[in-house]
């Protein structure tokens, strides 16, 4: 079973995760490969599990549980239209309905679709405010920041960023992988500057005046030049 039977959305609360349908020992191995795979995506992150019409017991939930306390995720709720399962979950504290980003209740089944069609993948996500030390952004896609990240703050996103201001703190683009990501920022100078699996750090001299930059990997290694709003 391979971790393509994962897949994973942002929300309100946090990321919905949901499993395939296969074997839950063999789901299990799938996300702990998947969690190990992309360690500062998830790590300090929390997360409902959307396991469908599958019955699972207080103890196979726990599993789950501990597998994610390994990796310093906190798992918040259980999503399942199996009676047994949402039993076992609030059993073990735990929330059994989220709210979507469309500040809907998320549901499965022919229910869950509406006018028609599927829930969209909210595939970027904006925020307006300033990120101040301490405080911790992650999304699976894009993540637009109207406002500066402080050093001590960090964004983590399985796509692109983009801040309308200074950065200062830690940001990690394409943190499930993606080694395509860009970082664009008004002033860019960060604490560690992150894409896919490479690393830099500001270089020690500050520049006078702040110039729009955008990073990318280039030949292996990060590489800021001059932001002209186009892509790569």
């Amino acid at each position: 079973m391979g971790s393509d039977t994962i897949t994973i959305k942002g929300i309100r609360q946090g990321l919905l995760v949901t499993l395939g349908e296969g074997d839950w020992g063999a789901e299990l191995r799938a996300l702990g490969a998947r969690l190990g795979a992309s360690p500062s995506f998830f790590r300090g992150g929390r997360v409902a599990f959307d396991v469908g019409s599958r019955g699972l017991s207080r103890s196979e939930i726990e599993k789950l549980r501990a597998l994610l306390i390994r990796h310093q995720v906190e798992l918040w709720a259980v999503v399942s239209t199996n009676p047994v399962t949402e039993a076992a979950a609030q059993e073990l504290g735990l929330a059994v309905s989220i709210v979507t980003g469309l500040g809907l209740p998320h549901l499965r089944g022919p229910e869950a679709a509406p006018e028609g069609g599927e829930e969209p993948f909210v595939e970027g996500l904006v925020v307006r405010r300033t990120l101040r030390s301490g405080q911790s952004l992650r999304h699976p896609g894009h993540i637009v920041v109207i406002g500066d990240v402080n050093p001590g703050a960090e964004i983590v996103a399985g796509g692109d960023i983009v801040v309308w201001g200074r950065v200062r703190g830690l940001v990690h683009a394409g943190a499930l992988g993606d080694g395509r990501a860009v970082i664009c920022a008004l002033d860019l100078v960060p604490t560690q500057l992150r894409i896919a699996d490479h690393i830099a750090r500001s270089p020690e001299e500050r520049r006078r005046k702040p110039v729009p930059e955008m990073a990318a990997v280039r030949e292996g290694q990060i590489v800021a030049v001059p932001w002209h709003g186009s892509a790569q």
